[in-house]
C-alpha cells in the first residue's frame, strides 16, 4: 500500500505493517467463470493471515499490524468477501494490487 489521501486535505493514512507477504501472487479458479479478477491488497491478505490462519483476536491483529481494531474489523470483512465472491463466480484472485494502479 502506499500513502494516498481520499481528496485534498486531511492527514495520510495509516500504513499497516505486513510482516509477511504471500508466496502467491495470483489464483487462477478452474472452472474459471468469469476473467474479470478480483484485487486483494497485501493489508487484506495480512489480516486473513493474521486472524483466521494464527488464530489472534482482532485487538492482537490490530497490534501487530500498527492499526486499530476497527481497521483490522473493515480488512477482514473486505477481504473474506473477495474471497467468497472469487471462489462463488469463478474469477481469479490477485494479491498484492490495486485496480486503481
Amino acid at each position: 500500500m502506499h500513502r494516498r489521501r481520499r481528496g485534498g486535505r486531511g492527514r495520510f493514512p495509516i500504513q499497516p505493517i505486513i510482516k509477511e507477504t504471500p508466496l502467491t501472487k495470483k489464483m487462477v479458479p478452474e472452472p474459471m467463470g468469469n476473467n474479470e479478477p478480483i484485487y486483494i491488497d497485501l493489508a487484506e491478505v495480512e489480516v486473513l493471515r493474521l486472524v483466521d490462519l494464527e488464530g489472534m483476536y482482532q485487538e492482537q491483529a490490530g497490534s501487530a499490524m500498527g492499526v486499530s481494531r476497527g481497521t483490522i474489523w473493515r480488512l477482514l470483512v473486505s477481504a473474506r468477501e473477495k474471497v467468497t465472491r472469487s471462489i462463488f463466480e469463478g474469477r481469479p484472485l490477485v494479491m498484492g494490487l490495486s485496480n486503481e494502479d
